[in-house]
């Protein structure tokens, strides 16, 4: 008898629960939610106005996603939830919450509703900069050797920025706060009634290293006194790897979710990482780009090498026995929606009504009838701050070469164009300090719905391109895994690596590069590189000077 895993993927802006046939891969039935609260960047619930950087989520919104989407995809798939063996989850990270000791958020309290720091703090979270930059300065002037696996920097985005900002600003809710989490191991927590905090968040944003644990206790005195014991106070050294088993659904989480109680629940992983072995990737020398609302750029190497800018090395943060690299852009997805929500005129959005296509796929249209350079435009993809390889949240967007007849699809394909030149940085930067990039694959949306954009990256990156098989990677992905949680005696698997070989793959679609729009686009690439210098490594700070004027004039 056929048998089933489940895998739920949290994104930035919904939550999407897949049934997936064990041995096969076959998918069988998706269910989306949106959460009701979005991202919220403006105000609270109550109307409290947030500041600028400010990016929060409500942590209902994830359990109401658990009790809808699960039972509509067991419904749709026309399985037993009785078949089910195992259930794993993938979130954005770092993905912060703070919790009381009985794991109840706090912001489900009253006396914190109104406050910021009781909610969850997002991935894209950067008003911690602040505190993102003193940390890296000390942790240079004591020369803490942890520093370099993450790549010289710590980002705003992580965890320890934002729990010194937590206290900086906040205190009450520092004090209040029993621990804080990822989001990923809060909702394992809800489903197994249990902590089981996850190596690969823990690795890459919490600075744990698994022979030598989370930085000294001198270290965090030395950011501030209050912080000595911030580990064993507000997380915890208790770690669990990637591939195992975290805990069972509990009588409770089968009431809201469906599944049956006893199934295994694997331990959280990153939306990113967890979409290498569905792509089929289990091997040294092959890079991810999970592409999406951001970039990740995932990749897997057999030795540890220290790359200026990468968000991380992490032994078995992906696949045991290898190391895991991680670099990214924080805004790509996003980058065109803000262009299209934004900046096309309305005689373009009523053609695009009349055609009875969207705006994104109007302006794609126009778009890949230039040549390459045709419109003397040239754009720095930072307008959510830089990810890799400066590491800079600071950092904003730029738009160069506009004259009085610039198109909109001049400036939509300058977007596009300045997002793959990011990448090439992040590539180059890898090569150049010795992790050997062999292949090249690239999985979410963008890489199954935009030829074009798949295209502009195979030119300007002049490499060959595959495509991971399923448009739903992540969730796939945390399916494998929960398929692995519940181990081969249950009908699931021993190691992700076994669950690779057989449930994941590529498609048949590739992008070669076109040798002419290589030549072109190694010109611009060269100037991307001097601007990319230029602003981001301290030529000209003026994209800081400018938003440090925005905030003064905001407050």
């Amino acid at each position: 008898m056929p048998k089933y895993c489940i895998g739920v993927d949290f994104g930035t802006l919904s939550a999407r629960a897949l049934v997936v046939e064990v041995g096969t891969g076959r998918e069988l039935g998706s269910a989306v939610m949106n959460y009701p609260h979005g991202v919220m960047d403006e105000q609270l619930p109550d109307g409290t106005k947030l500041k600028p950087d400010w990016a929060l989520q409500h942590p209902q919104d994830y359990l109401d996603c658990l009790g809808r989407t699960i039972p509509e995809a067991i419904r749709l798939s026309g399985i037993d939830a009785a078949d089910v063996v195992g259930v794993g989850i993938d979130f954005t990270a770092c993905t912060m919450i703070a919790v009381d000791r009985d794991g109840v958020p706090l912001c489900f309290h009253g006396e914190y509703r109104g406050n910021p720091h009781a909610y969850i703090k997002l991935w894209k979270h950067h008003a911690a900069q602040d505190e993102a930059n003193k940390l890296n300065e000390i942790a240079e002037l004591r020369g803490e050797e942890w520093l370099k696996r993450y790549g010289g920097k710590i980002s705003s985005e992580w965890m320890f920025p934002k729990i010194w900002q937590v206290l900086d600003e906040a205190p009450d809710i520092y004090d209040a706060a029993d621990r804080f989490m990822e989001a990923a191991d809060w909702v394992i927590m809800q489903l197994t009634g249990k902590e089981a905090r996850n190596s690969c968040t823990a690795g890459y944003k919490a600075i744990w290293h698994k022979r030598d644990g989370y930085p000294s206790k001198e270290f965090f005195r030395a950011l501030d006194p209050r912080l000595e014991n911030v580990v064993d106070e507000k997380l915890s050294r208790d770690i669990y790897p990637i591939g195992s088993k975290a805990g069972e659904i509990t009588a409770e989480a089968a009431k809201l979710t469906g599944l049956k109680q006893g199934t295994a629940v694997a331990v959280a992983n990153v939306d990113a990482h967890v979409s290498l072995p569905p792509a089929g990737l289990t091997e040294a020398g092959k890079m991810l780009m999970i592409m999406g609302t951001s970039t990740c750029h995932i990749m897997l190497g057999s030795e540890e090498h220290i790359v200026p800018g990468m968000c991380g090395v992490v032994e078995d943060g992906v696949i045991p026995g290898l190391m895991g690299y991680e670099a990214g852009q924080s805004c790509v997805g996003d980058h065109f929606n803000w262009f299209v929500d934004s900046c096309v005129p309305i005689d373009y959005a009523t053609e695009a009504a009349k055609r009875n296509v969207d705006l994104h796929r109007f302006l794609t249209e126009k778009a890949e009838t230039l040549k390459p350079g045709e419109s003397g435009l040239l754009a720095l993809d930072w307008w959510n701050g830089n990810r890799s390889v400066l590491v800079d949240v600071d950092l904003t967007g730029m738009m160069l070469g506009m004259t009085l007849t610039t198109k909109p699809e001049e400036m939509y394909r300058a977007l596009i164009e300045a997002t793959a030149y990011g990448t090439r940085i992040i590539i180059d930067t890898f090569e150049k300090n010795g992790v050997n990039i062999d292949q090249l694959f690239a999985c979410g949306g963008i890489s199954k719905k935009n030829p074009f954009v798949m295209q502009v990256y195979a030119d300007v990156l002049n490499r060959e391109i595959r495509i991971a098989r399923s448009l739903q990677t992540p969730a796939l992905g945390s399916a494998m895994f929960g398929a692995v949680a519940a181990g081969g005696e249950k009908g699931g698997y021993d190691s992700i690596v076994d669950a690779a070989r057989e449930m994941g793959g590529v498609d048949e679609l590739y992008y070669r590069p076109n040798p002419e729009n290589v030549k072109v686009y190694e010109k611009l690439y060269r100037e991307y590189v001097i601007l990319h210098d230029y602003f981001g490594r301290g030529g000209n700070d003026v994209m800081k000077r400018l938003k440090d004027i925005k905030e003064e004039q905001r407050s």
